[in-house]
Order: C-alpha cells, then sequence, then structure tokens
C-alpha cells in the first residue's frame, strides 16, 4: 500500500473487502493480528468484534508465522532503484515463495502457542 496505514484505511482496504469475506467463509476461523498501531486503532477493533481474534499480547513476535515469510523475503529482496522496480521484486518473490514453507510454519502454531506460554509471553526459540 502506498501511504500511510491508518486504522480507517485498514478496515476500508483490507479488513472490510478481503478479510471480512475470507472469514466469513470459514466457520470457526480465528483471525491474527499483531498490535500495530493500525490494528489496535477503534475502527478496526470494532469492525473485528463480529469475528473470533487471537489476542495478542505486547512485544510478542513469537507467535506471528508471518514475520518469517517477511524474513524469508527481506534475504532475497533484490537492490531496487525506485519504488516500480520494488513492487516488482516483492510480487515476484511473493507468488514464488515455496508454499510448503507456509504450510510449516502454520502446523508450527500449536508449539508456538505452547512455547510462549511456557516462556511466560517472553521470548522463545520462534
Amino acid at each position: 500500500m502506498r501511504g500511510t496505514l491508518t486504522g480507517q484505511r485498514y478496515v476500508d482496504d483490507i479488513l472490510r473487502p478481503h478479510v471480512g469475506p475470507f472469514l466469513n467463509s470459514l466457520p470457526g476461523a480465528i483471525f491474527q493480528q499483531d498490535n500495530a498501531r493500525p490494528h489496535a486503532a477503534r475502527v478496526a477493533q470494532d469492525f473485528l468484534h463480529h469475528f473470533k481474534t487471537l489476542p495478542w499480547t505486547a512485544r510478542s513476535p513469537d507467535l506471528s508465522p508471518v514475520e518469517h515469510v517477511w524474513d524469508q523475503l527481506k534475504r532475497q529482496m533484490p537492490s531496487c532503484h525506485s519504488v516500480h522496480d520494488l513492487e516488482l521484486a516483492v510480487q515476484d518473490l511473493w507468488v514464488h515463495l515455496p508454499q510448503d514453507n507456509i504450510r510449516c510454519l502454520i502446523n508450527s502454531m500449536p508449539d508456538r502457542v505452547a512455547a510462549c506460554i511456557a516462556a511466560g509471553g517472553g521470548s522463545t526459540r520462534y
């Protein structure tokens, strides 16, 4: 997204058109997000109160599989000289991201949660 992601933009551009319909299509789904400012904004929380969400402890990236995906993408990112080149590179890397990697991250969630609980919400090996 270009520009600043506000709570309202998060609702209008991401939650309402994409996340809401996706979650509605998955009975029993639990939505996970971190405490980034747009995620924690009242407008976003008001929208999400219709959905089951995973409570997120402060400073606990250990539970977020997507952080590992971003890390994989960053390590593969070529040097870019324009925003356009950067967008193309990210899109290409995203499309070619091995789905097995993502499945492994998702399947590791029970172990991540258990490790986070065992660490009292602190750092884990993840």
